[in-house]
């Protein structure tokens, strides 16, 4: 599934939370959403998924997910950053998502294993009453438990340990042929090795769209080029740390960064995208990487 959004734009009150904001996703294409709290991250998602109304223009494979909402959620798997606050039990959630697209709920239940959930034993307790770890697994278990061809994750491995959160990615890494993938993450480094591509939000727009070299590119160093609005001491102490050189009154900042760590820098310095004038990153052949 495809998705096509045109100068898109959100306000809430007098906040705007999304700005003229355009970006396309081809089909079976995987993209990491990433970007400080506030960015637009959660707004750009739930636009996408037709639970706001907005100004501009959102396709999903053609469809409008304010007026065919109910055809593009039947076909996409999505996990919120937050669990939403169901007056079901955990037999009753499973049986009632595994309808709305036909699937198996044995599927869903089978997943959730695999997290460390036993859905059957707990089948008739409340979700309300699950641990926060508890019921993000049973959402992933309900997204990722049926056939979708689309999947949108909002922060999805928040509340999991660590060998849930292991096994959420070999899941995601099973479905990365066929499946269109939009993926908000504070934790960059772990969808490296997933994602296709960069997107980062700030102040509700794109300030980098980055796509991820090839795994032939990989053993290469990118050449980096960056200048900053201001030389605030932190983002100048983190860019040091990373071999970087200052020029130009200490705004500019030249450096390499070795393929392997691309995604890892860019998640880095995402923490500064505020005071980010330019940013290029290239391969050592000078093509945009």
């Amino acid at each position: 599934m495809q998705i096509q959004v045109e100068a898109l734009s959100k306000s809430f009150g007098r906040a705007q939370v999304l700005d003229d904001l355009s970006l396309a996703i081809p089909s079976s294409e995987r993209v990491a959403l990433i970007g400080a709290n506030g960015a637009g991250k959660t707004t750009l998602i739930r636009s996408l998924l037709g639970q706001y109304t907005y100004q501009g223009e959102i396709r999903v494979d053609g469809l409008s997910p304010r007026s065919e909402r109910r055809e593009i959620l039947t076909r996409t798997g999505f996990v919120p950053q937050l669990p939403p606050p169901l007056g079901l039990t955990v037999g009753q959630l499973i049986r009632f998502s595994a309808g709305l697209c036909s699937a198996e709920p044995k599927q869903m239940i089978e997943v959730a294993s695999r997290l460390g959930l036993d859905a059957e034993a707990i089948r008739n307790r409340p979700f309300a009453k699950l641990s926060g770890g508890q019921k993000q697994k049973l959402l992933i278990a309900v997204a990722l438990g049926r056939d979708t061809k689309l999947l949108i994750m909002d922060e999805p491995a928040a509340n999991l340990d660590p060998d849930a959160r292991r096994t959420f990615f070999e899941l995601l890494a099973e479905r990365t042929s066929g499946t269109t993938m939009l993926i908000s993450s504070h934790r960059l480094d772990e969808v490296a090795q997933l994602v296709q591509r960069v997107v980062e939000l700030d102040h509700g727009r794109i300030c980098l769209d980055d796509h991820v070299a090839e795994a032939g590119a990989l053993d290469a160093v990118l050449r980096c080029r960056l200048e900053l609005v201001r030389a605030e001491s932190s983002a100048v102490r983190t860019l040091g740390e990373w071999g970087f050189e200052a020029s130009e009154g200490g705004l500019v900042f030249e450096g390499g960064v070795p393929g392997p760590d691309r995604l890892r820098f860019l998640g880095t310095i995402a923490r500064y995208s505020g005071l980010i004038k330019d940013l290029k990153l290239e391969s050592s052949e000078g093509v945009d990487a």
